[in-house]
């Protein structure tokens, strides 16, 4: 059977990584931007709805004029799965879980979506908006930091893995394929390319689907693990495993080091981590790693393998509190020398390309 889309091989590149120079003030730490809730809104369930409506941390531009000639990273999501506040810690009647209930609130940085990455730069036409992965609470997150930090098209989205919280908003970009762009472009290994054809058959076969009805215009460009350019933007894959036999994909951009889902780094995959400015990586939870994500203790030990100048922890879980594990990492700074943040959904960093 045919199938009707656009799908490409992307031929890898052989010029030398871009090089990222420093800046001033790297990390622009936000101030909470949000309406306040009515004197009598006491209750979880306006907890709860005020929060699905506000931002967890705004940046300081949120409103401002925009510096168009600013490259920078935005954290649209910083969890698991199955996302910070969950259900069935909200709904225990035996136990309180004090992460999940600080995440109800209105700007409190636990409240965490599905992990993904927004890649800034300027160019002629205006900025480019590179995504790094469209999960299952996509829309949501998108709800909140797209129209926060100006953010209109989507001019590429680059998939780690084939995970539902990696792509299973991919539906969700019908909203730009319908009303802002013709296309979205994807970028994504054959592997995962496949188990997409199964996922979302519907988006990549649309022979079947019933004349007008509104599906996600997709252009699918399967990548290899070697250097690719998007945009003019060269992304180098960094293999590593999110699992036992479970490839996923980091990218590095500049000096910019992403790994938001990972278990253990092939040897291999070292040498690309080398002169790293900003190192981005997966650090679930503070006890222990699991069968597929470092844990904290695990992170630590890459990050002083890696040596990156700076590192940003994502994707973490419930047992992750912010404001404790920032003030445990903040002592690291003071006995190590080690500059470790967490991030947060909304975190907006400038960079230089």
């Amino acid at each position: 059977m045919a199938v009707p889309l656009a799908l490409g091989f992307v031929r890898p590149v052989t010029t030398p990584l871009l090089r990222l120079t420093r800046f001033a003030n790297p990390f622009l730490l936000s101030r909470n931007h949000q309406i306040s809730a009515s004197r009598n809104a006491s209750s979880a369930f306006n907890r709860i709805i005020q929060a699905s409506l506000h931002s967890s941390s705004a940046g300081d531009s949120v409103g401002a004029k925009e510096n168009v000639g600013q490259s920078e990273i935005i954290f649209i999501g910083t969890g698991t799965s199955e996302g910070i506040p969950r259900v069935s810690c909200l709904t225990n009647p035996d136990k309180t879980c004090p992460v999940c209930s600080k995440a109800v609130e209105p700007g409190n940085k636990n409240r965490r979506l599905n992990t993904s990455l927004l890649v800034r730069f300027p160019r002629p036409s205006g900025k480019c908006n590179i995504l790094i992965d469209a999960g299952k609470f996509f829309y949501h997150s998108a709800l909140t930091w797209f129209p926060a930090y100006g953010i209109r098209t989507i001019d590429a989205v680059i998939i780690t893995h084939s995970h539902a919280d990696a792509i299973g908003g991919l539906d969700d970009l019908r909203d730009w394929t319908n009303n802002v762009q013709p296309s979205v472009p994807i970028y994504t290994a054959e592997r995962d390319f496949e188990v997409m054809k199964k996922t979302h058959y519907y988006i990549i076969d649309t022979s079947d689907v019933t004349p007008g009805a509104a599906v996600s215009d997709l252009q699918f460009n399967i990548i290899q693990e070697k250097p690719f350019l998007v945009h003019d933007l060269q992304f180098t894959p960094l293999p590593v495993w999110h699992g036992r036999g479970y490839r996923s994909l980091g990218f590095r951009f500049g000096n910019i080091c992403y790994i938001s889902d990972v278990s253990d780094i092939p040897e291999d995959t070292y040498p690309l981590l080398e002169n790293c400015e900003i190192l981005i990586m997966d650090a679930l939870r503070p006890d222990r790693s699991s069968a597929t994500h470092f844990g904290l203790p695990r992170a630590l030990e890459e990050v002083r393998k890696i040596q990156p100048k700076r590192t940003l922890f994502t994707g973490m879980m419930h047992l992750m509190d912010h404001e404790k594990i920032s003030e445990d990492l903040m002592k690291l700074k003071e006995t190590e020398g080690l500059d470790i943040q967490l991030s947060y959904d909304g975190l907006r960093v400038p960079i230089s390309l």
